[in-house]
């Protein structure tokens, strides 16, 4: 069994987070799912659902698989430099790290991309990309693997992403398995983004 530390800030986006454990929780005995804070109080999403943490970043940074939801209020989570400090203990230790739209900058402030291809948000992208200046933003893509890091589009985006990577480690009858279960409609082409056009990227 592999563990998934998911990581909620105050703030962040329901489907960012929710879409992804629909998808991952398919996987069964497969895989430990983990709700991470940076403390154990509960934790309001932007819509005001509150989630309770399993583990407080405190507790630990040793998980097999780490996946960084996004959210308006992410550019001010990732100024938490004891946010940060766990985020590239967690990545480094971790085999598969996702994040899900803006859930990008909280990885990217670290340094942890760059010099790797990453995406996020469309509608957010110009403000988002210049605060990792040195990560190779790819404006138009669904979601964007480099090595060990999936890094997609926005919201609905993180879903394919995260088949994407359930793909990668598990298999992709797998991954059509559980899109099957969930009547959701893959997008399995990550260069798949009619967003970046609209927002004025490509």
């Amino acid at each position: 069994m592999k563990t998934l530390a998911a990581l909620v800030f105050p703030g962040f986006q329901t489907l960012d987070y929710f879409g992804p454990m629909e998808m991952l929780g398919d996987l069964g005995e497969e895989l430990r799912i983990i709700t991470v804070a940076e403390t154990l109080d509960p934790v309001p999403s932007v819509h005001g659902q509150r989630i309770l943490p399993d583990k407080a970043i405190a507790d630990g940074s040793d998980y097999d698989l780490l996946l960084i939801p996004g959210g308006e209020s992410a550019h001010e989570a990732a100024k938490s430099s004891d946010l940060a400090a766990w985020i590239v203990e967690t990545a480094n230790r971790a085999e598969r790290v996702m994040t899900v739209c803006t859930g990008s900058i909280l990885l990217a402030t670290t340094g942890m991309l760059d010099g790797r291809k990453a995406t996020t948000n469309k509608l957010d992208f110009t403000r988002t990309v210049p605060l990792a200046p040195n990560v190779e933003w790819v404006r138009q893509a669904r979601w964007v693997e480099d090595g060990k890091f999936f890094t997609s589009s926005g919201v609905s985006a993180g879903m394919d992403m995260t088949l994407a990577a359930i793909a990668d480690l598990f298999g992709v009858e797998t991954a059509r398995e559980i899109a099957e279960g969930t009547e959701y409609e893959w997008h399995d082409d990550a260069t798949w983004d009619p967003f970046a056009k609209r927002a004025g990227l490509v």
